[in-house]
């Protein structure tokens, strides 16, 4: 499969002043709302770059943000990266309250996405069982999982996972797509109705160095994937084409400094992408 590398038209800021904006979700206003490790979120005015906090009140747990998504109801889920793990909602007014701490009678470990889709579904990722998380960070563990939240409850649906990370339907609604990072590979599961999924497909297994993070879909139905530590977007096409610490990884001693600050380069680890503004032609990392 051929790799080339995709040229932005233009790059900007357009919010600075973040507290770990591991995940974004671009609106159609121009807002930008990122995940906030103070416990909540950050909101990117389309005004100039004005940046609004949006923090849990009177918080039950130390609420450490990572895969944020809005709800039907324009509450957002959070992902709760924190120990107590599991999946909560913020409402606008600051109220957080519990979706999702337990599943089939056992605690969600600390929690990596949560989205709602069209049918009121909630897909949730936990990247590992592992504690720390680091411990999964090596070829050889995969124990991440997939859940689905119905109306008739919550129950595990893909597992065995090589640290599953963000995860979302494509636009048909017929196929789940799941991110693992340290498998290095972007799979998918057709969905029936009741949410149950259907045998895994490998839809991309990136080359050397390329630990996929998060992902989104573009109006031509390619697929925009970011990588860590090689700190590169490439987009795979619809006909699966790309359009474009290895070391310690493989020897599975991944450890934090192996995330560290990237000198000569703009952008930092790109974890999150999201399509915004009317067309949703402009991309927000």
């Amino acid at each position: 499969m051929s790799i080339t590398y995709v040229v932005p038209a233009s790059f900007s800021t357009v919010g600075s002043g973040l507290s770990r904006p591991e995940c974004v979700v671009a609106t159609a206003t121009g807002d930008v709302v990122a995940s906030d490790w103070r416990g909540g979120v950050s909101i990117v005015r389309s005004d100039g770059g004005r940046v609004e906090t949006r923090l849990a009140l009177n918080s039950p747990i130390s609420l450490r943000p990572n895969g944020i998504s809005f709800t039907a109801a324009r509450s957002l889920l959070i992902a709760q990266l924190g120990d107590c793990g599991g999946v909560w909602t913020l409402a606008p007014d600051g109220t957080l309250s519990p979706f999702l701490t337990e599943i089939e009678g056992a605690p969600l470990p600390p929690t990596n996405f949560a989205i709602e889709d069209e049918c009121h579904r909630t897909w949730i990722s936990v990247s590992t069982r592992q504690y720390p998380r680091q411990l999964a960070w090596r070829p050889d563990v995969a124990d991440g999982f997939v859940a689905c939240v119905t109306q008739a409850g919550a129950r595990l649906v893909a597992d065995g996972l090589h640290y599953a990370n963000e995860v979302r339907l494509d636009p048909s609604g017929r196929f789940l797509y799941v991110v693992e990072t340290f498998g290095r590979r972007l799979i998918r599961y057709p969905v029936d109705a009741d949410g149950t999924l259907g045998a895994r497909e490998t839809v991309v297994h990136f080359e050397y160095g390329f630990f996929p993070d998060g992902f989104a879909f573009d109006v031509q139905g390619g697929i925009w994937v970011t990588s860590l530590v090689s700190n590169r977007v490439v987009r795979v096409r619809a006909d699966r084409e790309i359009e474009t610490v290895e070391t310690a990884f493989a020897a599975g001693i991944m450890a934090r400094e192996h995330l560290g600050r990237i000198p000569g380069t703009t952008l930092q680890h790109v974890t999150s992408l999201s399509f915004g503004d009317h067309d949703r032609r402009t991309v927000f990392l």
